[in-house]
């Protein structure tokens, strides 16, 4: 979980080209908040977007700034708020995305990149399900974390390659042989 400290917005004024106007911006009260990356998150991110957040490389600052909000676990924070996040607040939070909340590394086959497939949060809803992982629990982890133990999970489930039934002949021959010495049988 992030704890970010977001601080006062002072009133100010700027000029309007296509009005040609001055316009007041009142100030605003800023707040701490605590934030989590999570597929709840994403879900929220998710159906305001149409889009996967996961897949978007290129956000713009609105779709980040309202990745924030779709963060924040504090209870009363008015929506404007997250409107005067500085650029050391969204520092931090890129910061705390990244972060891989664990220790655990899984080797990659060579050849095996990262996977082009769009991902949404629906499709990872049904990675857990099919993975037999509580939903209800999970989703409120960190997403790099919730990433690496389904990817984890996958591994264990399909260990490798399956062998030829040559290769298998050829491996219960020689473990056959090795018992008729070790046993001095012959059959």
């Amino acid at each position: 979980m992030l704890q970010l400290v977001i601080p006062d917005a002072p009133a100010a004024s700027y000029w309007d080209e296509i009005k040609e106007e001055f316009v007041e911006v009142p100030g605003c009260k800023g707040a701490t908040v605590q934030l989590e990356h999570s597929l709840i998150s994403i879900s929220k991110w998710e159906s305001k977007w149409h889009k996967s957040y996961i897949s978007t490389k290129d956000k713009t600052v609105e779709e980040m700034v309202d990745y924030v909000r779709c963060m924040n676990l504090t209870k009363n924070v008015r929506p404007e708020v997250f409107d005067h996040l500085t650029e050391e607040n969204l520092k931090q939070v890129l910061e705390y995305i990244s972060d891989p909340m664990t220790a655990t590394k899984i080797k990659r086959k060579p050849g095996k990149g990262p996977s082009r497939k769009i991902i949404t949060s629906e499709q990872l809803y049904s990675m857990m399900i099919d993975a037999d992982m509580d939903v209800n629990y999970f989703d409120k982890w960190h997403l790099n974390r919730l990433m690496t133990m389904i990817e984890f999970r996958n591994e264990n489930a399909n260990p490798g390659k399956k062998m030829s039934k040559k290769n298998i002949m050829k491996e219960n021959t020689a473990l056959n042989a090795a018992r008729r010495a070790k046993f001095h049988s012959r059959g």
